[in-house]
């Protein structure tokens, strides 16, 4: 009697600090569809993907400030002075295991884009126009 196995070959999703580009643009493209915004990954050793408008433009990327987030191991907001990203407010954060830093990833700030005062400066008087009365201060 000869038996036939029938195994399911099971999709699934690994970030490691050994993923290369393909393993990190699924999870890139997902978070650029929900999050509308530029993404990008990496991992510790191999470069990794930049994902803007539903599309992977860079499957060999790396940034100054996803490298500096694998090394120290901590998230960064700020203002790269170099890359793709020159002069464009990021947030990169790592994703950490046992405490190291295998991967970042990273997404364009748009929170630093915004002119806070300028948006939320003018919100007491915009306040008393709408109810006819200058909200308290506390």
């Amino acid at each position: 009697m000869i038996s036939q196995s029938n195994t399911v070959s099971m999709s699934r999703l690994v970030i490691s600090e050994d993923a290369r580009s393909e393993d990190l643009a699924a999870l890139a493209l997902a978070l650029n569809e929900i999050l509308r915004l530029p993404v990008t990954m990496r991992c510790a050793r191999f470069p990794g993907v930049r994902v803007e408008k539903g599309k992977v433009l860079d499957n060999e990327y790396s940034g100054p400030v996803l490298e500096e987030v694998i090394k120290t191991g901590k998230s960064i907001r700020t203002t790269p002075k170099e890359g793709a990203y020159r002069g464009i407010p990021v947030s990169v954060a790592p994703i950490l295991v046992e405490g190291r830093a295998i991967a970042a990833v990273g997404v364009v700030d748009v929170i630093g884009t915004i002119d806070i005062p300028e948006v939320f400066g003018a919100y007491g008087d915009v306040l008393k126009q709408v109810s006819g009365k200058v909200p308290e201060k506390k």
